[in-house]
């Protein structure tokens, strides 16, 4: 088995769960609440490590309550976060997430010790990425980290599977060092110029293979997955379950995929694995609760095979 580096945010969620989301102006009540660990970066490392995969974790916590608590829930999930750092008088990243009786939500990020996570400590931490085989990122660190991060990683030779997330545009530089591209419908959008109402799916994907990116995962939420690796297209299907939260869908699918490539699985498989996982994301509440183990997501695929 191959290992896995995440690089990238954690965050503390602050989870309100309503009716419908607010207006400007308007105040409602809300029907629970909860707090719990997640960030893009987290969620991802959280997934790979419980769907199977050897991650080692590089991150950035505030010296505050929610850094320490943090920083110990890692260690006993049995991540390696060896070569996490604490920094002083930063506050560590929060998100406020509001989610609706349909299970979609809208989030709020402060990233406080996130923006911390810098290209001078990444080159300090070449020797972790050329140990490991694949190394995966998205966008809640600062963008020239992550830039370092994918140029070391080509540097090594390393797979690397960048979920381009909060949406960015992605300059060229990146695009070429990237194994796959992980986006769903706004982020090729964003990448690409392009609008797939206007030009379709496929035109948007040969576009950002264009730019360099070797293999596209385009996500559809409720209708799949499409994968474009070269002259291979795999179009999956995505299980039909009852959501109850779609937080973290995307970071375990992501996960999940890193997990299973890690393993030796080919796309098709590690593809519906990956699906399998987020379809149980959905079903329940918060980011890093939400994700299931590996164990689950093998009896889920026993009883919808």
């Amino acid at each position: 088995m191959s290992k896995i580096l995440v690089v990238g945010s954690s965050n503390t969620d602050l989870i309100a769960k309503m009716k419908k989301f607010p207006k400007a102006g308007e105040t409602i009540e809300g029907l629970s609440y909860m707090q719990a660990m997640g960030g893009k970066g987290a969620n991802q490392a959280i997934a790979a490590h419980r769907l199977g995969g050897d991650v080692n974790f590089i991150t950035c916590l505030g010296d505050d309550a929610n850094g320490q608590n943090t920083l110990k829930y890692y260690n006993e999930e049995g991540i390696d976060v060896s070569s996490a750092i604490i920094v002083e008088g930063v506050s560590s990243g929060t998100a406020m997430i509001f989610v609706d009786e349909q299970g979609e939500n809208c989030i709020v990020i402060t990233p406080g010790a996130n923006n911390s996570l810098s290209p001078d400590y990444i080159s300090i931490m070449e020797e972790k990425i050329a140990e490991t085989e694949i190394v995966v990122l998205q966008m809640e660190i600062p963008y020239d980290t992550v830039k370092t991060v994918c140029a070391l990683a080509k540097k090594h030779k390393k797979t690397v599977i960048l979920n381009d997330a909060p949406a960015r545009k992605l300059d060229e530089e990146i695009l070429k060092t990237v194994d796959v591209l992980v986006v769903n419908e706004m982020e090729a959008e964003t990448i690409s110029g392009e609008k797939i109402e206007s030009v379709g799916k496929e035109f948007v994907l040969e576009k950002l293979v264009s730019m360099g990116a070797t293999s596209i995962l385009l996500t559809l939420g409720k209708e799949g997955s499409l994968l474009k690796k070269g002259k291979i297209s795999i179009s999956m299907d995505a299980f039909k379950v009852e959501a109850l939260d779609t937080t973290a869908a995307g970071d375990t699918f992501c996960g999940a995929l890193a997990a299973r490539l890690s393993k030796g699985e080919e796309w098709h498989e590690a593809l519906r694995f990956a699906s399998a996982a987020s379809a149980i994301c959905v079903t329940r509440m918060g980011a890093q609760p939400s994700i299931p183990t590996e164990e689950e997501v093998f009896a889920f695929l026993s009883e919808n095979s």
